[in-house]
């Protein structure tokens, strides 16, 4: 049980919690939606909060979306397959998960994943080369990397 559950707020009170929570850090709408309904308010009090939070520009999706794709794929690692799929899940729209996708570079992208590569092949306990390739293949693809790019990689590493 959460320690929100038990408590009961008014909008305003609700309204300074979520500024904090989105302060912190960006937020999707759905994370911010899944606090308030965490925090039992009312479906109307959760969308006058959200247009609050929006218009004060603490809730920003195509911030958030952007932020999001840039720490996945520098940070993390990720692929643009897992980091859209990520994006879907927190119900961001379609043209603001295209929009953000602009934050990865070619360069970057393509060098990073040539470093993830690099990196996995010696870890590899495979001897048999074709096995060895669907391992790396199949790590790579894991992080979300396109399969054109993948094959491109591994017949640069391996031959």
């Amino acid at each position: 049980m959460n320690k929100e559950s038990g408590k009961s707020y008014t909008v305003k009170e609700a309204t300074l919690k979520l500024m904090q929570y989105c302060a912190y850090r960006d937020r999707s709408q759905k994370e911010v939606e899944d606090k308030l309904t965490q925090m039992r308010m009312i479906p109307a009090a959760r969308e006058e909060i959200i247009i609050k939070l929006m218009q004060e520009n603490f809730l920003n999706e195509e911030r958030f979306a952007r932020s999001f794709v840039r720490g996945k794929s520098r940070i993390k690692k990720w692929g643009r397959h897992k980091i859209k799929q990520e994006l879907k899940l927190k119900e961001v729209s379609s043209p603001v998960i295209r929009l953000a996708m602009t934050e990865i570079n070619e360069n970057d992208y393509k060098s990073t994943l040539y470093a993830l590569a690099e990196k996995k092949i010696p870890l590899i306990k495979e001897t048999n080369p074709f096995k060895k390739k669907k391992k790396l293949y199949d790590f790579l693809s894991s992080k979300g990397y396109e399969s054109h790019l993948i094959l491109e990689v591994i017949d640069d590493l391996t031959s």
